[in-house]
């Protein structure tokens, strides 16, 4: 069911599409209740998990089981590379990852297999100042 285009739904996609990196709903909350949106946390949540369903949001997992959002940028299936440290996110290419995916789904008598890869590291730029600390 599509979900009605509101005021505090374009308020949270907006703030989604400010937000740098994943968010979770917690802080994209947190940055519409600075801006006395009053808009709720459980709107905040629907918003959310309304978003990824439709396309217009990439949701997942935290290494610590949190589920995070952030605004897609590229229509379709596709993976990230994530710095636990500032949020940075790569959109990458992973031609071989689809591959093994679809033949290890066929050598078990599995269709329509579908997954999530997400790499979880340090960019660059906080790897070099982890070093200098």
């Amino acid at each position: 069911m599509a979900q009605r285009n509101t005021w505090q739904r374009e308020r949270v996609r907006d703030a989604l599409a400010d937000a740098r990196g994943f968010v979770s709903a917690q802080s994209l909350h947190a940055a519409l209740r600075d801006d006395n949106t009053g808009i709720g946390l459980a709107t905040v949540y629907r918003t959310l998990s309304g978003l990824a369903a439709a396309g217009e949001a990439d949701s997942l997992q935290s290494p610590d089981g949190e589920a995070l959002y952030r605004a897609c940028i590229s229509p379709g299936h596709h993976h990230h590379l994530i710095c636990r440290s500032c949020g940075l996110t790569v959109e990458i290419e992973a031609t071989e990852v689809e591959a093994w995916a679809r033949r290890t789904a066929a050598e078990h008598g599995f269709t329509a297999a579908e997954h999530v890869v997400d790499i979880f590291g340090l960019c660059a730029a906080c790897a070099k100042a982890a070093e200098g600390a």
